[in-house]
């Protein structure tokens, strides 16, 4: 059995530059065995598997995999004690739908990869049809991110899109767009009859959502907090909202 024992290998080399977003136009890389379960149930076409020897029975018949070290698995992985696998798989290629007709979560600008991971995952639970992030809000290919969504990724479409063009798809397909601020025209998120179909908009950590989609919006609504708290975290208030519009 062939090991890779080397940080110099030109193939540890070109696949450590995944980490880095600019590197990953056709491929990114996760971490754990829960993930790549994952893949392999959706189908994921996975390009490499790179795995600690002693995990040799459990990769038994899938294509592709590479014997490395721990030093090199460290490497490759995000964390400090990877659990023996980083696998390698292809972006997938997903054009943005012409027709909308369902219940979807927005990310408008989150930059925080823990926060956006955490949403995905959450409209994943919550049965969403798709999920769609700006351009400024985090990769999600980016390894916390990916952490965070826990495979989620491969349950439902994700989409990175502008905010005008997702506003000018939603008016097209007559799927009302609620938003959450603190504007004083913003509603009690109890007080709002839910459509049956409907875009929800949970804006950046720091600013909330933009000038544009508080004027377009069908519906500002926010979460009447009686504690003295300021605000909620922005994956919290997404998780209450979600489960509270289903």
């Amino acid at each position: 059995m062939e090991v890779i024992r080397s940080k110099a290998n030109q193939l540890v080399k070109q696949t450590k530059k995944l980490h880095q977003k600019k590197y990953r136009k056709e491929s990114y890389l996760i971490e754990g065995w829960h993930l790549l379960d994952e893949a392999l149930a959706s189908g994921a076409i996975i390009e490499r598997i790179f795995v600690l020897e002693e995990f040799a029975e459990k990769v038994a018949g899938l294509g592709s995999v590479v014997f490395v070290t721990r030093e090199i698995l460290i490497e490759l992985a995000d964390s400090q004690t990877p659990q023996g696998v980083v696998a390698q798989i292809a972006l997938p290629k997903q054009d943005l739908p012409a027709n909308l007709s369902g219940k979807y979560l927005f990310l408008e600008d989150v930059q925080d990869p823990g926060n956006v991971g955490t949403m995905i995952r959450t409209a994943d639970a919550a049965g969403l049809d798709a999920v769609f992030i700006s351009d400024k809000s985090a990769d999600i290919y980016n390894l916390k991110v990916l952490r965070s969504m826990q495979g989620s990724h491969f349950h439902l479409p994700i989409y990175r899109v502008a905010r005008g063009q997702l506003l000018d798809l939603c008016k097209e397909n007559q799927v009302p767009v609620l938003a959450t601020t603190l504007s004083k025209d913003s509603v009690d998120y109890k007080q709002v009859t839910v459509p049956n179909e409907f875009l929800l908009v949970m804006g950046n950590e720091g600013q909330g959502i933009s000038h544009e989609m508080t004027q377009k919006a069908d519906q500002l609504v926010h979460i009447t907090m009686p504690g003295q708290a300021e605000s909620l975290n922005v994956a919290v208030a997404a998780g209450i909202l979600l489960f509270s519009f289903i």
